[in-house]
C-alpha cells in the first residue's frame, strides 16, 4: 500500500521541467525513495527501473563509452520496454553498487536532457565520496527523510485536521479538542516514528504491537548493513558507536564514555553512520550572525538517529508512559520529543538542500546555559526550547533573546499555541510549521 508523501508534489514538478536535469534521489535505507519513484511513474507511459544490486549485468553496459543513447538502447533490449524522451522514466536503483552509471548521469543532462532520468541508493553517499566531481551542476539532488507529522496525520486520514493546526499560531491557538486529538496522534508518532513500512503497518489495522515488530525487523535490517559501510573499520565499532549515539541522546557528545576505543576511531565510525543516514548531528553555533553555519564549533555536538520509532526501541522505552502520560517529563524520555523537534525542522525545510541543525550553548564560571536549537528565518536567528515549564523557567532562553538582541524565542511543548511576552509557543505537533 502506498502512502502519498509531500515529495511526491517536488517530484511531479520535476517531471514537468522543461529543462530538467537528472535527479538523484538521497536519504537512509528504506525511507521511500523507490517507492516514491514508481509513484511517479504512474505519469508516464513507459518505466524502466534498473537495481544495481539485482541485475549485475546491466553494469556492462557502461563500461565503455558514456553514450546515453547507446546505454539506453542497450536497457531497452534487456528489459524489452522503448525508453523514449518524455514517455519513459529511466529509473537507477541502488546506483552505489555501478559507480560507471553514477558517472553517465552527466552525459545524460549534456547529450540526452529530453529524457527523464532518477537515480536512488541506499548507501549512495559512499559511493559519491570517491566521485567529488560526478556532475555538479548537471544533476540535482532531493533529500529524502521518514514521514514528518503532517504526512503521518494525512497517512491516518486526518488531513481536515492538520488544516486546522495550519491555520493555527500563537496569536490564534487551536481549538482545545482539536489540540486533544492532535496530542494523542502525536504521542503515538513518537513511538511509531515515520519509516515508512511502520507506518504502513500501523495505518492497515491500527496495530502498535504490529508495528513495533515491523520496528525490530526494519532496526535488523539496518544493522546488517553496518558491515558494507567501510572495509576499513569493523562492523562492531560501527555498533558500538552506534549504541553510544542512543545512549547520550540529548547531550553533547563525549568520546571518552565510548568504552575500547579512542577519539579517533569512535569518531570515524560516526561519520559512517552519518553517510549512511543514520545519525544526524546538531552542532553548536554562537548564533552571533548570518549564516549560522559561518561560527559553529564541531567539538561541541550533539547527535541523534534519523527517527523516534528506532530510538524509542533500542533504548526500550515504556510506551505506555508515552501514550498515556500528559506529563512532559514521561513524554520527553530519553529526550524523544527533542529529537522529534529536530528532525521536523529538517523534513520541513527545503527538499533540494541538505539543511544542518544547530543548538546554543554557553558555559561560564557562574552560569551554563542551553538552548536546543536555533534556525534562521530571513535574517532574524529564532532560538528554540524544547519544554514543559512556564515562561518564568525558561533562562536559557530568556538569556539567549537578551545576550543576541533576538527579537522573539520559541518554546515548544505539550501546550496548545500560545504567546507570552517574547515566547511562543508552539505545540510539538506543529513545530514543522516553523520553517514554512
Amino acid at each position: 500500500m502506498y502512502i502519498n508523501r509531500k515529495i511526491d508534489n517536488e517530484l511531479l514538478n520535476w517531471s514537468k521541467e522543461k529543462d530538467h536535469k537528472p535527479l538523484l534521489l538521497r536519504g537512509a535505507r528504506q525511507v521511500g525513495k523507490s517507492s516514491s519513484v514508481r509513484k511517479l511513474a504512474e505519469n508516464f507511459e513507459y518505466f524502466v527501473e534498473i537495481n544495481f544490486e539485482r541485475d549485475t549485468i546491466t553494469h556492462t553496459f557502461f563500461d565503455f563509452d558514456l553514450i546515453p543513447q547507446e546505454i539506453c538502447t542497450k536497457l531497452s533490449v534487456h528489459f524489452n520496454k522503448p525508453i523514449i524522451p518524455n514517455k519513459t522514466l529511466l529509473f537507477f536503483d541502488e546506483i552505489q553498487a555501478c559507480p560507471r552509471a553514477i558517472s553517465a548521469l552527466r552525459f545524460f543532462y549534456e547529450d540526452y536532457p529530453e529524457l527523464h532520468v532518477i537515480a536512488a541508493g541506499s548507501l549512495l553517499e559512499f559511493a559519491l565520496e570517491k566521485l567529488p566531481s560526478f556532475g555538479v551542476g548537471r544533476i540535482e539532488s532531493i533529500y529524502m527523510y521518514p514521514f514528518s507529522f503532517q504526512e503521518f496525520m494525512t497517512a491516518c486520514g486526518e488531513e481536515l485536521l492538520w488544516k486546522e493546526v495550519c491555520k493555527s499560531s500563537p496569536e490564534k491557538p487551536l481549538f482545545n479538542a482539536f489540540h486533544e486529538s492532535c496530542m494523542a496522534l502525536l504521542k503515538k508518532f513518537l513511538i511509531l516514528g515515520g519509516m515508512p513500512a511502520v507506518v504502513s503497518k500501523y495505518v492497515q489495522n491500527r496495530d502498535t504491537l504490529a508495528a513495533q515488530k515491523e520496528l525490530s525487523n526494519l532496526i535488523n535490517s539496518l544493522k546488517s548493513d553496518f558491515s558494507k559501510y567501510s572495509q576499513r573499520v569493523p562492523e562492531l565499532r560501527i555498533s558500538t558507536a552506534f549504541k553510544a549515539v542512543v545512549d547520550q541522546a540529548g547531550k553533547k557528545f563525549n568520546y571518552s564514555k565510548v568504552e575500547q576505543y579512542n577519539l579517533r576511531q569512535i569518531k570515524e565510525s560516526i561519520e559512517l553512520l552519518q553517510k549512511a543516514g543514520l545519525v544526524i548531528s546538531v552542532v553548536h553555533a554562537s548564533a552571533n550572525g548570518i549564516p549560522l553555519g559561518a561560527q559553529i564549533n564541531y567539538k561541541k555536538q550533539k547527535f541523534m538517529l534519523l527517527d523516534t520509532g528506532i530510538f524509542q526501541r533500542l533504548l526500550g522505552l515504556n510506551l505506555s508512559d508515552i501514550l498515556f502520560s500528559n506529563r512532559f517529563s514521561a513524554v520527553n524520555k530519553g529526550y524523544i520529543a527533542e529529537q522529534m523537534v529536530g528532525l521536523e525542522l529538517l523534513k520541513s525545510a527545503p527538499t533540494y538542500d541538505q539543511e544542518q541543525l544547530y543548538y546554543w550553548h554557553r558555559e561560564s564560571p557562574k552560569s551554563t546555559a542551553e538552548v536546543d536549537y536555533v534556525i534562521q528565518q530571513g535574517e532574524k536567528i529564532i532560538p528554540i526550547e524544547v519544554k514543559s515549564g512556564a515562561s518564568g523557567k525558561m533562562q536559557s532562553l530568556h538569556l539567549f533573546l537578551k545576550e543576541k538582541q533576538s527579537e522573539y524565542g520559541i518554546r515548544t511543548s505539550l501546550e496548545n499555541f500560545a504567546q507570552y511576552d517574547k515566547i511562543k509557543v508552539y505545540p510539538l505537533y506543529a513545530v514543522g510549521n516553523l520553517m514554512k
